[in-house]
């Protein structure tokens, strides 16, 4: 799985807005102080944040003190709502969906190959919301995950 910068990005702007949330901080956030927060280039961030504005995670206001707040509860936004947002589907195969792929039948064994590698991805990334990036708390079973030894070792091709 590649992780687009689009979707880190997205990502990383939501934590600063979603911590304000938790500590019931009403403002809004401007673009710019994302930006800043996180290093993540001005021009480039201005159009994550109206692809999330048109998901209706997000909510924009106008004027001297405008800004961006979210739209809904950060606790009902998974990771996997905000890649979605702004990239599309998780899991794809040159841009279609694995469940419409077709393969002949020497091949057609990947379909559930990508599928299984769906369902593993969905099982993290849509039950780690924007509150528990927020409060840097993962859910068990993920955190469970992240702290195996094996899934922080680097694989090359033949390992």
């Amino acid at each position: 799985m590649r992780v687009s910068a689009k979707s880190d990005y997205a990502l990383r702007a939501l934590i600063e807005i979603t911590q304000r949330w938790v500590a019931n901080d009403p403002s809004v956030v401007s673009a710019e102080e994302l930006s800043r927060a996180q290093g993540i280039p001005h021009g480039f961030l201005q159009g994550i944040l109206a692809d999330l504005r048109r998901s209706g995670v997000l909510v924009s206001q106008r004027g001297q003190s405008g800004g961006w707040r979210l739209a809904v509860d950060p606790n009902e936004i998974s990771v996997a709502d905000v890649m979605r947002a702004v990239d599309g589907p998780i899991v794809s195969i040159s841009g279609v969906r694995p469940e419409s792929v077709a393969y002949n039948e020497r091949a057609v064994v990947l379909q559930r190959v990508w599928i299984a590698a769906r369902a593993s991805l969905r099982d993290v990334l849509e039950h780690t919301t924007l509150v528990d990036l927020a409060k840097n708390k993962l859910p068990a079973g993920v955190e469970r995950r992240s702290r195996d030894e094996d899934a922080w070792q680097a694989r090359v091709p033949g390992s």
